[in-house]
């Protein structure tokens, strides 16, 4: 499973926002709203039109929990379908079975969702899916395995919202089960990314 190991809040102190959503990267923020580094509280530097681009193809690889390989292939796969190369990039990306357990509230982050998955604690339709990468349709429902529901898990829904606010996404957290009900809009999906931008930096 390839995944990013290094220090997180690094990566939320270098974007200067939150990107994973727990409540301790905000403290960390509150403290230290600069880059890491001796320089990081005192060296500005205005970024290039190409450190712009950067930037915010990283801000939404790292939101989304991803090495770059998978992250540039869904933007080949997204550039080959019909309509507009940025919706159906984002739209690929919340379709991932890990970020759908994590909207439905069963994980109180993106890589804690991903684990739950790998770990086979997660079922869609009926059948136990392990693969993160897993892109979900609409009609599929995703359920947490009976034998599942406890520890962490229980944890992760006791402290996330009851209900979905998400109209793509339906939830019943009293039976660890939820619904996919459609794709998305790309104006729907909560980023605070330049999508344009990453459509032309690979675009270049």
């Amino acid at each position: 499973m390839a995944r990013y190991t290094g220090p997180k809040a690094k990566l939320v102190r270098k974007f200067g926002e939150n990107i994973f959503g727990t409540p301790k990267y905000d403290r960390i923020l509150e403290k230290r709203n600069y880059p890491a580094g001796d320089h990081g509280k005192v060296f500005r530097r205005k970024l290039s039109d190409y450190g712009t681009h950067l930037k915010e193809k990283q801000k939404l690889r790292s939101t989304y929990c991803l090495l770059e390989k998978q992250f540039y292939n869904y933007f080949v796969k997204a550039s080959k379908k019909e309509g507009v190369t940025g919706d159906n990039f984002l739209q690929l990306l919340e379709r991932r079975l890990d970020n759908v357990v994590y909207r439905l509230g069963f994980a109180v982050t993106r890589m804690q969702s991903r684990q739950f998955v790998n770990h086979g604690h997660v079922m869609v339709n009926g059948r136990r899916v392990n693969i993160a990468s897993f892109l979900c349709k609409p009609g599929d429902v995703i359920e947490i395995k009976e034998s599942s529901r406890k520890g962490a898990l229980t944890d992760a829904a006791e402290v996330t919202s009851a209900t979905s606010s998400y109209s793509w996404l339906s939830v019943d957290k009293d039976n660890f089960k939820g619904e996919f009900l459609a794709v998305p809009n790309a104006e729907e999906i909560p980023t605070n990314v330049d999508v344009r931008l990453i459509v032309e930096f690979y675009s270049k």
